[in-house]
């Protein structure tokens, strides 16, 4: 069984960082190259679209409900943004944490999806940050939990493309760029 700690203390932080970021984004930065290989700013919307409300409902052991995609023509920040907040309301839930919940078919420990949700909610939203100019305030409790989980899903991460290879960081850098690294992203793209 994967050990993953109980990290529900660092889900409204790490949300409120991150939409912080997608409320600044301005529209023309769609186009944007992000961090994250292969993805601009409107892909990695469209990716967090998809798998926000996956984690939902695993989190909530619920079926998925609705469609993820966006209607043409709708602004995928504001989706971005209600399924940040909803994912972070049912994480807040008692037993969120607990258990084992189905995701993509698989039996996966509660507090994985947890730390899942948690990784994209902070590695996506410094992604999205750099892509725009923005700044990013990594929560150091979120920062924290996702320091964890990473060197838990790490590997595996990596091994199924989800992380690039591990970037090496200088001794003594600040907790934000150590995450960065271990996921797989330089964090000398910004001053982190």
């Amino acid at each position: 069984m994967i050990d993953l700690p109980e990290s529900s203390a660092a889900v409204r932080p790490a949300v409120a960082a991150f939409s912080d970021v997608v409320v600044a984004l301005p529209a023309d930065a769609l186009r944007a190259p992000t961090p994250c290989e292969d993805f601009d700013v409107a892909a990695l919307l469209g990716h967090l679209c998809h798998w926000l409300p996956r984690l939902r409902a695993a989190a909530s052991g619920s079926e998925l409900a609705e469609s993820w995609a966006v209607p043409t023509g709708a602004d995928p920040r504001e989706r971005v943004l209600t399924e940040a907040s909803r994912l972070a309301a049912v994480l807040a839930e008692p037993g969120a944490w607990v258990g084992t919940r189905m995701f993509e078919q698989q039996e996966l420990p509660a507090r994985m999806i947890g730390a899942m949700a948690l990784c994209e909610f902070v590695l996506h939203g410094w992604d999205l940050a750099v892509a725009a100019g923005l700044d990013y305030r990594g929560e150091p409790v979120a920062v924290d939990a996702v320091a964890g989980a990473l060197r838990v899903l790490g590997p595996q991460g990596r091994a199924n493309r989800v992380f690039g290879p591990e970037v090496a960081v200088e001794v003594g850098a600040p907790p934000l760029a150590r995450v960065l690294g271990l996921a797989g992203r330089d964090p000398a793209v910004a001053d982190v």
